[in-house]
């Protein structure tokens, strides 16, 4: 799916508001580009579909995170296979699988959105880029990456206790090493049925430094934005939107 025009724009404005070089645009859009145009991706950058943290679209907030990554990963000189894995990482971490505000989709605590959209993302993932899934190691890395890019809040530890994702059957579809791959990295460092890790790779770090980066100084402006993540309930929204 190509990219259309009012995505493209969005994409431009972004890379031009971070203030990329065009040597650096290209670098960037030869690793992410190919992710982007996926159709699943697309609907994501809609705001009206998918609103993210403040007035933004998820995709917005997904590329927005993916070029910070890979700014820091450049400063750091990492070479160039490191890069793209944290690009892909960052492109891939809050691809769950409905648009969470104000919706009454998870009855328990523990299963709402900013403990289980982790989870959800990375079965995503597997599920639309299985190109990028086939060799163990990488994985292992990206998928780590992408359960514990909110450290320090915890992710829940997938069980076979009903945890309420939504994507319950693409877990179900995807190979037994991927599943095994997600409830080890969702069971680590665990307490009853929360886990309270880091990523155990540079790469997954780095995204979740990005991510924080770019939420709590353009998006997340308030504790009131900060408890909606948790809640999946945000008042101001739902006010506007009357």
């Amino acid at each position: 799916m190509q990219t259309s025009n009012k995505n493209k724009k969005l994409l431009d404005d972004l890379l031009n508001t971070f203030s990329l070089t065009e040597q650096e645009k290209k670098e960037f859009l030869e690793i992410a580009l190919p992710i982007i145009e996926h159709k699943e991706f697309q609907k994501r950058m809609s705001a009206e579909e998918f609103p993210h943290h403040a007035k933004i679209s998820l995709g917005e907030h997904i590329i927005s995170d993916a070029i910070v990554t890979y700014k820091l990963a450049k400063k750091k000189n990492w070479e160039r296979k490191k890069q793209a894995r944290a690009i892909i990482i960052a492109l891939f971490h809050d691809l769950y699988e409905l648009p969470w505000q104000n919706q009454d989709y998870k009855k328990k605590f523990f299963n709402k959105h900013g403990f289980t959209h982790p989870i959800e993302a990375a079965i995503n993932a597997a599920t639309w880029y299985p190109e990028l899934f086939k060799e163990q190691t990488e994985i292992e890395i990206i998928v780590d990456g992408i359960i514990h890019h909110m450290f320090p809040f915890p992710v829940r530890v997938l069980t076979h206790n009903n945890i309420e994702l939504h994507n319950q059957n693409k877990f179900d579809k995807l190979p037994i090493n991927i599943q095994k791959t997600i409830i080890k990295s969702t069971k680590r460092k665990k307490v009853k049925i929360i886990g309270f890790s880091r990523s155990l790779y540079k790469e997954g770090r780095i995204v979740s430094k990005a991510d924080k980066k770019v939420s709590l100084s353009k998006e997340l402006r308030s504790f009131h934005s900060l408890l909606a993540c948790i809640t999946g309930y945000n008042s101001k929204l739902q006010k506007k939107d009357k």
